[in-house]
């Protein structure tokens, strides 16, 4: 199949220029100058000729943070992968990257052929895994090697979550030396669990159940504290280090500080973190409890500081933490007791959305909205340039994105599995009208028309972005 994307404006991350993109099967076979032989020629040839007249033209979005089929507190994320690739897609995504979980007293080869069981065969688009690692042992940290080995380059560990997920400084050092040895990239969620248990059981102790408490009991200041100790770390064990949805400004100066020392420190932000406030977690009744998540929504005045760590690369990647859970049944399990609301906002469908509200409204560029959206994220996690680049060689991973298409948010008209939105009658300006992975057109004139099992499993090299 021979597809040519003609009258577009091409978006890389180096920059838009006008040009015709020349698809031949599943890659970008060549770039030509509108309207010169080689491309009269590849129209003649070719089997599709798409119009992007009036549309950016950009690499797939790479979603380095998602959470399908996720299980929390007794239930699970209602985005299947299934339905949740298809709703990436929608909104212009084409790669995510989810997280496979070690359970306790289990292997990490027991987690990933868990969550290889539960995507092959139904994913939309492309998929990679980072492996969760519940338990910091001799045998896991073996296990990691063999994982490397297999194309899965990254590890997440936690500061929060005693008793679930939490990991001590000690083991937290020793999964960052085993990281150092095999060049994988550690992954953490930088908040002291400690503190923020006395905390919320300090709150509940008084009657403070409210979701608007959930975030009252997990204060800045613990997200700073927690991701000056993993930077430390890290500096410690000479591990690379990537810092999942910050939130904070104090974890922000924390970042800032590393990176200008010339350490390998990289951190997300998510969308939540720039348009959402705490704000939405005090809503009137229950309505707050829509907005856990964690770490928490914070003061509106951090929208700035967020915005300002984009613009100066401080802040390196905006991934959505995708993790829906319904508001009925579900996020009510938490009435009365904010500690017992599943964590979770629904997202991987709109950020592309939202961050390029920021190009509108000059906070970042056309080309760093690619950048962080897409280019970034594939360099960090082993995917460029097959990903997140629009360049011969490349897989065509292609997005027309008409920047004047006006949208309004819903749970009415979204596509994720999920019974509410968190950006409910927000209007934007900006549409994915046309996606294409791997050269094929999978939506189009908001219809889905590629299907379930076209994904493929993506082995990732190591991180590109190293110091």
């Amino acid at each position: 199949m021979k597809t040519l994307i003609s009258g577009g404006t091409v978006v890389n991350a180096s920059g838009p220029f006008a040009a015709d993109v020349l698809v031949d099967g599943e890659t970008i076979a060549a770039l030509t100058t509108p309207g010169s032989s080689e491309s009269l020629s590849w129209r003649d040839g070719a089997d599709r000729t798409i119009d992007a007249s009036g549309h950016y033209v950009i690499p797939g979005a790479v979603d380095g943070h998602t959470h399908m089929e996720m299980p929390f507190g007794g239930t699970h994320s209602v985005d299947t992968f299934e339905t949740g690739t298809r709703a990436a897609a929608f909104g212009g995504t084409t790669t995510i990257i989810d997280f496979a979980i070690q359970a306790k007293g289990k292997s990490l080869r027991e987690g990933l052929d868990a969550w290889h069981a539960k995507a092959e065969g139904k994913c939309a688009i492309d998929y990679g895994f980072h492996v969760i690692v519940a338990e910091v042992t001799d045998s896991s940290l073996k296990e990691m090697d063999l994982v490397v080995d297999e194309g899965v380059t990254s590890f997440k560990l936690f500061m929060a979550y005693p008793g679930v997920f939490y990991s001590t400084d000690g083991e937290i050092l020793r999964a960052m030396q085993q990281a150092a040895s095999n060049a994988a990239t550690i992954m953490m969620h930088a908040e002291n669990g400690i503190a923020i248990d006395v905390l919320v059981a300090q709150a509940l102790a008084r009657g403070e159940g409210d979701p608007r408490f959930h975030g009252l009991t997990r204060p800045s200041l613990l997200e700073g504290e927690a991701t000056h100790r993993a930077i430390q770390l890290a500096r410690v064990a000479g591990a690379p280090l990537y810092i999942v949805h910050l939130s904070a400004a104090e974890a922000l100066e924390e970042v800032v500080s590393a990176r200008d020392r010339g350490q390998s420190v990289f951190a997300e932000t998510c969308p939540q973190y720039l348009f959402l406030s705490d704000a939405d977690l005090a809503r009137e009744g229950f309505e707050g409890a829509k907005f856990v998540c964690s770490p928490p929504l914070r003061s509106e005045t951090t929208h700035a500081d967020l915005w300002r760590g984009l613009r100066t690369d401080d802040l390196s990647v905006v991934s959505t933490d995708h993790c829906p859970f319904c508001f009925k049944e579900q996020k009510e399990l938490g009435l009365g007791d904010f500690s017992k609301i599943p964590n979770g906002i629904p997202g991987v469908e709109h950020r592309l959305d939202l961050i390029f509200q920021g190009v509108d409204q000059g906070e970042i560029s056309l080309e760093r909205w690619v950048e962080v959206t897409s280019t970034t994220p594939a360099r960090l996690f082993g995917l460029f340039p097959r990903k997140g680049l629009i360049a011969p060689g490349s897989d065509a991973d292609l997005v027309l994105y008409d920047p004047k298409a006006a949208q309004t948010f819903s749970a009415a008209t979204h596509h994720m599995n999920v019974d509410y939105s968190a950006y409910e009658g927000m209007g934007v300006t900006g549409k994915a009208t046309t996606v294409i992975s791997r050269g094929t057109v999978i939506v189009e004139n908001d219809q889905y028309v590629g299907h379930a099992g076209w994904g493929r499993f993506l082995r990732r090299g190591q991180n590109g972005l190293l110091r």
